[in-house]
């Protein structure tokens, strides 16, 4: 994982907000899943079964089986593997009949930084998890957090970070199903101090190490005797 400077994060929470965290169509759960980097794809063919064959996904993310040299498939849903792989399957073979399905899944890692119980890295197999999946396995946002600051931060082209807005406090009330989106591999979610928790870590830093505070008000009322002298 490359470094994100803290700097860009920070401008994030506090500048205008950044666009929301896109999310993948509705579709089948096979379908929404992309080949990884890792993954081994069972390639079968029906009539043929001599030219089945379980292939793993290059660091290159391509795949080399016994009729295809080098095809394209990190990024790709198996459906779309198995098309180009029946195209040049027909060069050799008349009509193949030909599937793609994930025998074993590569780990997926997504990170979870800020305030939470267990910031760090989790790995998952198969579908990377959602906003709320990721979060809960990090133990939950802590009581300094701002659940209304919740940033997903990107990979873009040539690993330039692409810093998203979620709708974090929306997905976990249960208002928005559609707002608890499904990360990628990858990804920080950063989950910001809020701004009573930013005063008190400068107070405690800069001031309360010399000079105690309460937070508190209390009072000591002592009754006032008067006495009168006849």
């Amino acid at each position: 994982m490359r470094y994100v400077p803290i700097l860009l994060v920070l401008a994030a929470c506090h500048g205008p907000a950044p666009p929301e965290a896109p999310l993948l169509p509705v579709a089948s759960a096979n379908a929404l899943y992309r080949v990884q980097v890792g993954d081994e794809l069972a390639v079968r063919l029906f009539f043929t079964p001599e030219l089945n064959e379980d292939v793993t996904v290059r660091p290159d993310g391509r795949i080399t089986t016994q009729l295809a040299v080098s095809v394209q498939a990190a990024g790709r849903t198996p459906e779309d593997i198995a098309a180009t792989l029946r195209t040049v399957y027909g060069a050799e073979l008349k009509a193949p009949r030909l599937t793609v399905g994930i025998k074993t899944y590569a780990p997926v890692r997504v990170y979870v930084a800020g305030e939470v119980a267990a910031p760090g890295e989790l790995t998952t197999e198969g579908p990377p998890p959602t906003l709320l999946a990721a979060i809960a396995r990090a133990g939950g946002v802590r009581v300094t957090g701002d659940t209304d600051r919740v940033l997903i931060v990107r990979r873009a082209g040539a690993n330039a970070p692409q810093i998203f807005s979620t709708r974090y406090a929306d997905a976990l009330s249960g208002r928005d199903a559609s707002a608890d989106v499904p990360l990628q591999p990858f990804d920080i979610v950063v989950v910001p101090r809020t701004d009573i928790a930013e005063v008190y870590v400068w107070v405690n830093q800069h001031f309360q190490q010399f000079v105690p505070v309460s937070w508190g008000f209390s009072y000591n009322v002592t009754p006032v005797v008067s006495s009168t002298r006849h």
